[in-house]
């Protein structure tokens, strides 16, 4: 068995949160009745023009920024020809031999702990296609142009991937970009953001890169790391069988698990290139950058390591945190209106917070819990007024919208006992209770300390604060 090295390029497509499209003033709205959202410019109708989107352009250069890409102040667009059913114009305006953004980087995290930087190549605005649809016509296809004219950012990286889960380690870390800056929804079920994998495989210590084959279309990080490994293992087999890997489009059949070919790959000449008459270079001056620069948000691995110097949380706890813009947001908030306790915040957002969220499906700008109102819950474990156990009661309580902590604990008697002489009175009646489990515990029988725990907190209805009960039950267990 020879050993092989794998090489992987992903290009992914963010469609950008714009609310019109790139080169029209029809709306990108998702979901809307097929060809209402296509105008004259979208269908490519004669002597119309197209005119860039502003947005557009800012989207692009905010994306260049956070990767330290190099902004062209320059960037010319081209017309990429081809004949498809859902490309009414017969050419795509994208950008070829002068893209917006160009040379940039990004940071990603591997399983065993160490980091990879990822080179980019390039990242350039175009328009997407239209859809064609085949379920509901027999033996036709509709075609819906919804789409044709939304504008895109196509991502493109190096061929510095090994791996399928290094390639879908860098896809996650894209994401979690283009959503942080607010430039992408990176809905992947809609096609806000999808991806087409280039894989090759060559013989370790061999400085050529092997032939490679394009996987398109690949809209969840699953798809993506299951239609790799299937493609490297087809190529191995492949060459080993004497066979020879052929420059092609592959699709990925989630239902076979398996890549199938699709047509040959096209080279760019067959696209046949040229400069848009229609539009002017995009040129970009300083204002204009600087503007797109004072706009950047904190990026997510410059947060996270502020959590963790800032809040003293481990960099797993940081990393959790810091996935969303709005997740840290309330953290901050939920950490500032407790007045500290960084911990015990990260703990309740991480934990109680997150698993309702998950249960519900619901992301944090869908919580019913605000960022005070947990930490009105918090404030209470602090005081003593209640326990942790209890704490998980009201929280259910704050979710259900039954008011603020302080009212659930009113309403519900669930004030924690803190009286020495009440807890004591609760242990004593337990120890009368169980005459026979206090003879083997004094008899060495260490264990059943829990048991008498447990009924002491049973009795109290869990009101009875914990380490007041383990006191006090330890001195009284000595007789």
């Amino acid at each position: 068995m020879m050993e092989w090295e794998t090489v992987i390029g992903l290009e992914i497509h963010a469609q950008l949160a714009t609310q019109s499209k790139i080169f029209s003033g029809a709306s990108t709205a998702y979901g809307a009745e097929p060809n209402t959202q296509a105008c004259a410019i979208d269908l490519g109708m004669p002597g119309v023009l197209p005119v860039l989107n502003r947005e557009a352009a800012r989207m692009a250069v905010i994306f260049g920024l956070a990767i330290g890409a190099d902004v062209a102040r320059r960037s010319v667009f081209a017309r990429k020809n081809y004949f498809y059913p859902d490309l009414p114009k017969g050419y795509q305006i994208s950008q070829y031999e002068l893209p917006v953004v160009q040379k940039g980087q990004l940071t990603i995290d591997l399983e065993d702990g160490s980091s990879k930087v990822i080179g980019i190549t390039r990242a350039h605005l175009e328009e997407d296609a239209g859809k064609s649809l085949h379920e509901d016509f027999h033996e036709l296809s509709g075609i819906d142009l919804n789409r044709a004219g939304t504008p895109l950012l196509e991502i493109v990286s190096e061929p510095d991937l090994r791996s399928a889960k290094e390639a879908v380690a860098y896809m996650k870390k894209l994401h979690q970009m283009v959503v942080y800056l607010g430039i992408c929804d990176g809905n992947m079920q809609e096609g806000s953001f999808r991806c087409d994998a280039n894989v090759s495989v060559r013989r370790t210590g061999d400085p050529k890169f092997g032939t490679r084959a394009e996987i398109k279309n690949l809209n969840s990080f699953r798809f993506v790391e299951r239609a790799i490994e299937f493609e490297i293992e087809r190529q191995i087999d492949l060459i080993e069988a004497g066979g020879k890997v052929v420059q092609e489009t592959r699709l990925y059949d989630p239902d076979q698990g398996e890549t199938r070919s699709m047509r040959g790959k096209e080279e760019a000449n067959d696209y046949r290139y040229f400069p848009d008459p229609d539009l002017l270079p995009l040129v970009l001056d300083d204002e204009f950058i600087a503007a797109a620069r004072a706009s950047l948000p904190e990026l997510p691995d410059v947060k996270k390591q502020r959590f963790v110097e800032q809040y003293g949380l481990s960099s797993y706890d940081a990393g959790v945190l810091t996935a969303s813009r709005e997740l840290g947001d309330y953290y901050e908030a939920t950490v500032a209106a407790l007045g500290g306790e960084p911990k015990l915040c990260a703990n309740w957002v991480m934990g109680d917070l997150a698993a309702f969220l998950n249960k519900e499906n619901r992301d944090i700008a869908q919580s019913p819990v605000g960022a005070a109102q947990l930490a009105g819950l918090l404030r209470r474990i602090q005081d003593q007024t209640i326990s942790g156990k209890i704490a998980k009661e009201v929280f259910e309580a704050l979710w259900a919208g039954e008011g603020d902590a302080d009212a659930i604990i009113e309403k519900r008697g669930l004030k924690q006992i803190t009286d020495t002489s009440a807890i004591e009175k609760v242990i004593d009646a337990v120890i009368a209770a169980n005459p026979e489990q206090l003879a083997q515990y004094r008899a060495g029988k260490d264990k059943l300390f829990g048991f008498f725990v447990g009924q002491v907190m049973k009795l109290s209805k869990g009101k009875a604060n914990p380490q007041q009960v383990n006191d006090l039950l330890a001195e009284k267990l000595k007789g």
